[in-house]
């Protein structure tokens, strides 16, 4: 079956059931072909829609999901009870739960040192060095993308490329054309860059937790990746102009404790990567574990902090200065994680899970895997996830949870994160700048260089298959 044949029979399935085998009667683990499996999906492709409309409809992606989840589980709930198995639902749903549990507090961890780093400056000081040196366009492009390249990996592929974009705009306000091509470049380059580290991504951090590949060998992605990033982005310079923009003069100074807390960002991943690794506990805990880190340097710097002084004058005249610290407060770091992201994982996971529990997953397992073979299918995964969503898809596939060796793991951990930079959809790293462009990076602009960033998807591949030949 050649790849085209496969990515279309893929859609197919997920929108046609009734292509795929399933039994007749339904039962505790098949209910493809039954009225409740067919409403299941309906439910959550309509969510879908929802979310990959919300560009124009403004409605938080977190919402339709969430409502998803909660339908999909009643209709399994009330069918199970109806056919005799009564805890049947009860037990999937906990260890969906459970799934949710250790990424939602991994990520939340993340996203709060994330916000404390940006609070005490550090993103700050970056763009304000770039947009002071008064590089050439091209030299920007090369330089904005291989940052997005080499910090998504630590920072996750949204933050820097809302980093890099900020950069962009700050310098290419006078050239339209230099937005558009060097958002598409960062798009590419955090997603690329991404894909090779645990923490780079939501698809390799499920990977990870869930056992299938160890810690180091993600880096083995190092250069298929790279080959992601650069091969479009050779193509692309070429579009951009010979121009120097006017030099800004913008510096931004940290704020005390900044490296500090840097450091014991990479603590703490060093703490969740050593608990996992000697321990074979959860990555979650020690990422907990590094929490506690920042929670006691917070109240270090609150105890310690900044003062800000305020003049009095009392109706005798009297001229009285108060100083008052200024408190670095921990929880609202915390508050400020990105929530409907954090609830979109939870009403995808469930709704993914729900399916899986009807059967659908099993069906497209054995058609994927069995039918056309796990490199096939394992391709066919990245154009899926520029369409719908890298985190559906590859909890998915780690629902089905195929017997691949770790070549074909890291073949879909690859896909899976650089797929989605062939549409501007196609990843929260492109969704997020088309809005905060504001109309200079669009779909169409970024659909215009697809066929290049198709040649770079394919070249990785390709180099994938040869560099770590022997893990297949």
């Amino acid at each position: 079956m050649t790849l085209f044949k496969a990515i279309l029979s893929v859609l197919l399935l997920a929108l046609l059931p009734t292509l795929a085998l399933a039994t007749d009667k339904p039962h505790s683990i098949d209910l493809t072909t039954h009225w409740a499996g067919y409403t299941a999906l309906a439910i959550f492709v309509l969510a879908y829609i929802f979310v990959m409309t919300e560009e124009f409809t403004h409605l938080r992606k977190s919402k339709p999901v969430i409502l998803s989840a909660g339908l999909i589980w009643v209709l399994i709930a009330y069918v199970m009870n109806s056919y005799g198995f009564d805890h049947i639902a009860e037990e999937a749903v906990r260890h969906n739960i459970l799934e949710f549990a250790e990424l939602f507090l991994f990520l939340l961890v993340a996203m709060t040192y994330i916000n404390a780093m940006e609070e005490r400056g550090v993103f700050d000081a970056l763009r304000g060095w770039l947009v002071s040196k008064g590089y050439t366009y091209k030299q920007l492009f090369w330089i904005t993308g291989m940052l997005a390249f080499f910090i998504s990996p630590v920072a996750d592929n949204l933050t820097t490329a809302l980093l890099m974009g900020a950069v962009i705009l700050a310098v290419g306000v006078k050239s339209p054309k230099f937005v558009a091509i060097a958002f598409v470049n960062v798009v590419i380059a955090a997603n690329a860059g991404g894909a090779f580290s645990p923490f780079g991504d939501i698809t390799t951090l499920m990977v990870w937790q869930k056992g299938h590949l160890q810690f180091a060998e993600f880096f083995l992605l190092f250069i298929p990746s790279l080959v992601n990033f650069v091969v479009p982005a050779i193509i692309m310079s070429f579009a951009i102009p010979n121009d120097k923009p006017e030099s800004l003069a913008e510096t931004t100074s940290l704020k005390r404790g900044a490296m500090p807390i840097v450091t014991l960002f990479f603590l703490t991943i060093l703490t969740a990567v050593s608990m996992h690794n000697f321990l074979h506990l959860p990555p979650m805990l020690g990422m907990m574990t590094g929490l506690a880190y920042l929670q006691f340097y917070a109240y270090y710097l609150k105890k310690t902090g900044e003062t800000t002084t305020e003049v009095l004058i009392d109706k005798n005249g009297t001229v009285n200065t108060i100083s008052e610290p200024i408190a670095f407060n921990i929880f609202n770091k915390i508050a400020r994680a990105e929530w409907d992201t954090l609830l979109f994982f939870f009403g995808v996971i469930l709704s993914v899970g729900g399916l899986g529990t009807l059967g659908y997953l099993a069906m497209a397992s054995d058609v994927m895997y069995n039918q056309w073979g796990a490199t096939e299918a394992n391709i066919a995964v990245g154009f899926l996830s520029a369409i719908v969503d890298n985190i559906p898809v590859m909890f998915a596939v780690l629902t089905m949870n195929p017997t691949m060796p770790d070549g074909q793991w890291l073949l879909v951990t690859l896909t899976a994160g650089v797929g989605g930079s062939l549409l501007s959809v196609g990843s929260a790293a492109g969704v997020a700048l088309m809005g905060q462009s504001k109309g200079k990076y669009t779909f169409m602009s970024h659909l215009k260089w697809t066929p290049v960033i198709l040649l770079g998807y394919f070249a990785s591949i390709g180099a994938h298959l040869w560099v770590n030949s022997a893990l297949f």
